[in-house]
């Protein structure tokens, strides 16, 4: 499970094998939430509105990296750690 990066409570994951689109997985209390990277949304799962937005916010701050890391997993190469929320 490589975790990219880690914020308030939030763990943000992205797998070397999974499927298109451009995605990365959010983890909070034993809930989890899908994102896509292309467009910043909520794809898949289920997570507290506040989290989303928390969530959302980050991305859109480090939406370059995110695909960065996207392509890394895609070629099966070690993936970058993103900067937390602050």
């Amino acid at each position: 499970m490589p975790e990219i990066c880690r914020f308030l409570g939030i763990i943000i994951i992205m797998y070397y094998v999974d499927h298109e689109p451009a995605h990365f997985h959010a983890k909070y209390s034993g809930q989890v939430g899908i994102f896509s990277i292309s467009d910043l949304s909520l794809i898949e799962g289920n997570l507290p509105k506040r989290v989303i937005s928390l969530v959302l916010e980050w991305a859109f701050e480090h939406r370059a990296e995110l695909i960065e890391d996207w392509e890394l997993a895609r070629a099966k190469k070690p993936l970058n750690k993103i900067q937390p929320l602050v």
